[in-house]
This record gives structure tokens, sequence and C-alpha cells, in this order.
């Protein structure tokens, strides 16, 4: 299979036969990689599978990647990868939890990606944010309420 990988600014084509040529050792959160005679220590800094990115340090040098398989690239050759806009819906609670701060207020337009609401769960605090575009219409919780898991949180427009 082939792959179409994207390092900040830089295309490299790369095969599943030349993957297989890098000698790869996992030492904790770091990985050795070795290539053609020459020593990588790679660590993952962050990774989102569902987009195919990656933001890695190689040696002390942070690097973005995006990776593209055959069918990515396809896609987009035919223009099937128009950029869709999802419109919001309601946010519900994704567990039980505490409301530690609301972020938005009624009749705020918000993109993908926003900020929307702090809930604790389990000592930790979860960042909801949205999956994307709308208009929030109403804020169904306030700050200190204990919620359900899937109680509506915030109504969309």
């Amino acid at each position: 299979m082939n792959y179409q990988v994207n390092i900040d600014d830089s295309t490299f084509e790369l095969n599943t036969e030349q993957l297989s040529n890098f000698d790869l050792v996992q030492n904790g959160e770091m990985l050795h990689v070795l290539q053609n005679n020459k020593a990588f220590n790679v660590k993952v800094i962050a990774h989102n599978f569902n987009e195919k990115t990656l933001t890695l340090e190689v040696n002390g040098n942070k690097y973005d990647v995006n990776i593209e398989d055959e069918y990515d690239i396809l896609v987009k050759k035919m223009g099937l990868s128009a950029n869709v806009v999802q419109k919001m819906t309601n946010v519900k609670a994704p567990m039980p939890g505490l409301v530690v701060e609301v972020l938005v207020e009624p009749g705020q337009a918000i993109e993908k990606g926003s900020q929307l609401l702090i809930l604790e769960a389990m000592k930790m605090e979860n960042v909801l944010k949205a999956e994307g575009e709308g208009v929030v219409k109403s804020i169904e919780v306030i700050k200190g309420a204990a919620v359900d898991k899937g109680q509506i949180l915030i109504e969309m427009e």
C-alpha cells in the first residue's frame, strides 16, 4: 500500500516495503528508530487517529505529520473531499459528573472545536468541545449542577 506523508511543508511518498525497512525499538515513551544506519529518537506528542495526524518530536525537533493512504488520495483526486460543515446538535453529558464551568452563552455562534463546558468526572476536569458549527439556543445546566450520562447540557439551534 502507498502512503503520502505530509510533514510540516514537505510531502513524501512511502510504501509498506519502505516502512518495513525501519528498525523500531520502544523504550518507554520514546521510540528508537534506525534507518539507513542513522539513529533517531522519536516521541509521539499528540495524535488524532480519525484525522490521521501526529505531532512528533524527532531528536528534539517538533514535526506535524499528516498521513494519507491510497483511499484518501483517491477521494481527494475525485473532488469528494470538499469541506462539509457539520451542524452541531444538542450537547449531552458523555458521563455523569459535576458542571465546573459553562463557557458559552445563549445566542453565541460556535465553530468546531470551540470549548463549551467543563465537566468534572472521576476527579478529572473534561473540556467538552463542539463537534460542529451552530448557535447556542439555551444552556440547560448551571455551574455546580450534578448531571447524568446522556443529559442535555446545551441546546443548539
